[in-house]
């Protein structure tokens, strides 16, 4: 069964606290935090305040999807912040292997993130170094894309270097999610799902992390 990632892009700014209980109480494991700075991807988004507000209202794990340009520069605010997982774009940085140790001399597991149009080679050297490989599933940037389903090779090829390689890191898939578009994903490698729009744009949002589990039963 694959862990459940709801994504507070889509949440309810102004009643943040209580959608995040809403998907805490319904058995979401890790909630997932987009960082966006208007030059990597179009958006803006949170900054380290975010996290720290929201590290004293739930014990799920907080995981920090950094969508930046030259990530190094903020990687210790958010690690202080709170976060327990914190990912970088390889192509935000000319520096992964250095922003990756960044993390995790912080004390922070370390993330590796990889767009529609990156091969997985691009991301290979690096892997031995990382907890979580986030593919994305639509292009950055925005919520409520289509899922593409030519990622899901490299949700495979992923799995098939953890196993010939022998690593061991969690494969998380991020873009169109919901209960069909999770089913080849998680078939294919995937370990963790972030689901923004279609979790919380529900009238009930528990009963959407219970389809994407149940569908990856």
């Amino acid at each position: 069964m694959i862990k459940v990632a709801p994504s507070i892009l889509s949440a309810d700014y102004v009643n943040l606290q209580k959608d995040i209980e809403k998907v805490d109480q319904g058995g979401a494991e890790v909630l997932h935090i987009d960082i966006m700075d208007g030059q990597f991807v179009p958006a803006l988004s949170y900054g380290p305040g975010w996290v720290k507000a929201i590290r004293p209202i739930t014990k799920m794990i907080l995981d920090v999807h950094m969508m930046v340009e030259q990530p190094e520069r903020f990687i210790d605010q958010f690690a202080d912040a709170g976060a327990d997982i914190i990912g970088v774009h390889v192509e935000a940085t000319p520096h992964i292997h250095r922003a990756l140790q960044m993390i995790k001399n912080k004390g922070v597991k370390a993330e590796v993130v990889i767009n529609p149009g990156t091969p997985v080679s691009a991301i290979k050297p690096v892997l031995y170094m990382v907890d979580q490989v986030l593919v994305m599933t639509v292009n950055p940037g925005f919520g409520g894309q289509k899922f593409l389903p030519e990622t899901v090779k490299k949700i495979a090829e992923l799995d098939e270097l953890k196993k010939t390689e022998g690593l061991n890191f969690d494969i998380e898939i991020d873009g169109g999610v919901n209960d069909h578009t999770v089913v080849g994903a998680y078939q294919a490698g995937a370990t963790v799902a972030v689901a923004g729009s279609y979790v919380f744009d529900a009238d009930d949002p528990v009963s959407r992390i219970k389809a994407i589990k149940d569908a990856t039963k």
